[in-house]
């Protein structure tokens, strides 16, 4: 895979490809931040992902050749390797655990899209906030001696995954901030008590 990389770099706040696109690579991100968004037709936008180092995205298009499912837009300035679809897809073909381990990431990406639409169906607001951070939570690894997991996204991108309004986010969390479980900061969530959030949880 190395040997067919491309690195490329991205600048904060531009789309490394949009919704629709045609494919012609998938990419794995080496540094920065990255959002993964769909659009409605009148503008809408729902947030369904972050990704940060070492994650993979544009696959499923590389995959079957379909066009974009989503968009992307760096959150931070970025450095991306970017794996031509033609030499993947070969590179895929010589070697099975390469294959097997792109299944493997793609199962787990389905099981999150499966949590994600039971909350937004099921739970309460609150509920499908906590989730989300809950979820942010246990994604990140946490230095010793670093106080709490910090998020860096604002209220909108928390609302957006968990399928709510910017306004609900925004009083749950001053729930969360009055009870010690949260800190609240500008464009970033420091989770000083993750265990706590599975009260919020029902």
């Amino acid at each position: 895979m190395a040997r067919v990389a491309v690195p490329r770099s991205y600048p904060k706040g531009v789309r490394v490809f949009h919704e629709g696109d045609t494919s012609d690579a998938c990419y794995v991100v080496r540094e920065g931040d990255l959002r993964v968004t769909r659009e409605h037709p009148d503008g809408r936008a729902i947030s369904l992902a972050t990704l940060g180092p070492r994650d993979i995205f544009g696959e499923l298009a590389m995959l079957d050749g379909g066009t974009r499912s989503a968009s992307i837009e760096t959150l931070s300035d970025c450095e991306l390797l970017a794996l031509p679809a033609n030499d993947m897809r070969r590179v895929i073909a010589d070697h099975g655990e390469i294959a097997a381990k792109l299944i493997a990431a793609l199962t787990r990406r389905l099981r999150e899209t499966n949590e994600r639409v039971a909350r937004q169906s099921f739970q309460t607001v609150p509920s499908r906030v906590a989730g989300v951070l809950l979820q942010l939570t246990a994604e990140e690894t946490v230095p010793d001696g670093r106080d709490g997991v910090t998020l860096k996204m604002n209220q909108i991108d928390l609302a957006q995954l968990a399928g709510t309004s910017r306004e609900s986010v925004s009083r749950f969390l001053a729930t969360l901030e009055r009870a010690g479980v949260v800190r609240v900061g500008r464009g970033r969530v420091t989770i000083v008590e993750p265990r706590r959030l599975r009260s919020y949880i029902f």
